[in-house]
């Protein structure tokens, strides 16, 4: 089952790393490498399936390139990596972000959880539109075999994800007969890193992350983590401070930015995952794939069409709103949390701040419902 459940989180990694790799020319290498390693180390120091997953505001942002008319580059994704790495490293050495996260009330992280839940759950319904009459009967039949702890649901739905993908993909298969062993070492990507390139990737792609990371990152994967595992528990400072390291380490290898989503590790639970063993069983096929396989990477990522990755994704989401918790009792807080996952859904930075001015609003009696 920790076989099964390392895969559970393919529905958000492999569509960001398709992007970087096809719209930003980003050398898979680096990419694989800093996710392979970063997973491999957080197995053996949490213990338990915390993710590592791609930032999604600054994947979305870089890949897009809607800010504004600016071009963006993989040395800009370096410099963001960079930046959202000493950012917050500093937060969790000098513990500004527990005392941040002291200040967010429990309505607003049970908004926050929910809201990404019902927007995994979104993001694959249209995912599995493009098929319905293959995404519905896969849906049903995963749903059926999620507690079955005989046949892992992840390991048959991702073989019928590659039949069906050869099937309506025929030069696939010739495709698949190029994939070839080349092996790669290590180099350090940020000698050709200029000054321009940190500010641009700091300003344009890290900055508007900080929210999302703070919410989603570090604040729901603390609470989510501490929920199901209380047995080994977690503090936002010690959070922070990872997702400071593994973003250093991406920006050194040529990686892109990362963090510990909330949704990663509801994927990862969902599908069989109860140890850090998950972690480091897909590290390890990230990092093989990353020295051995780095060129043929595209041709292997086809393998999944996107309606499996969208089964995998609506799950992920129901998953995760379920570990939301109980709704809140009292009226106004309800209200906090509503708005908040409303507002989740569409954009979790947002929903972070409004969330956190509704509470303080409520707080002060200023908030009557």
């Amino acid at each position: 089952m920790e076989f099964a459940g390392a895969f559970g989180d393919l529905g958000t990694l492999i569509p960001f790393v398709v992007a970087y790799i096809g719209v930003l020319k980003m050398d898979p290498y680096g990419i694989l490498l800093g996710f392979g390693v970063s997973m491999i180390v957080c197995g053996f120091v949490y213990r338990t399936p915390i993710p590592v997953q791609p930032m999604k505001v600054i994947g979305a942002i870089a890949t897009t390139q809607a800010a504004q008319t600016l071009v963006i580059t993989p040395a800009m994704v370096w410099g963001a990596s960079l930046a959202t790495g000493l950012v917050w490293l500093g937060l969790g050495l000098t513990g500004t972000a527990r005392h941040a996260a002291r200040l967010i009330s429990r309505p607003v992280v049970f908004g926050i959880i929910l809201g990404l839940g019902f927007g995994f759950m979104i993001g694959g319904a249209r995912m599995m539109s493009q098929n319905w009459w293959i995404g519905g009967p896969a849906l049903l039949a995963t749903s059926l075999l999620l507690t079955n702890r005989v046949v892992p649901a992840m390991f048959l739905l991702l073989l019928f994800g590659a039949g069906y993908g050869i099937v309506s993909d025929p030069s696939l298969l010739g495709a698949l007969r190029d994939v070839h062993i080349e092996y790669r070492m290590p180099s350090f990507a940020l000698t050709g890193l200029t000054f321009n390139d940190f500010l641009l990737g700091a300003a344009f792609l890290a900055l508007p992350q900080i929210p999302l990371t703070l919410g989603n990152a570090v604040v729901a994967i603390t609470e989510e983590n501490n929920r199901l595992f209380s047995q080994r528990p977690v503090d936002e400072s010690r959070v922070a401070v990872s997702t400071g390291l593994m973003n250093l380490l991406s920006a050194g290898v040529g990686g892109v930015p990362m963090c510990h989503g909330a949704g990663g590790m509801a994927g990862h639970v969902q599908f069989g995952a109860r140890t850090g063993g998950a972690l480091i069983i897909l590290g390890i096929v990230l990092l093989i794939t990353a020295l051995l396989f780095s060129n043929s990477v595209a041709t292997l990522f086809r393998l999944f069409p996107p309606v499996v990755l969208g089964v995998i994704l609506f799950l992920t989401g129901a998953q995760l709103a379920l570990t939301a918790g109980d709704m809140p009792e009292s009226r106004g807080e309800r209200f906090v949390a509503v708005i908040t996952a409303a507002l989740a859904i569409w954009n979790v930075g947002i929903a972070f701040v409004a969330g956190v001015a509704a509470s303080w609003l409520l707080k002060k009696n200023l908030l009557r419902l």
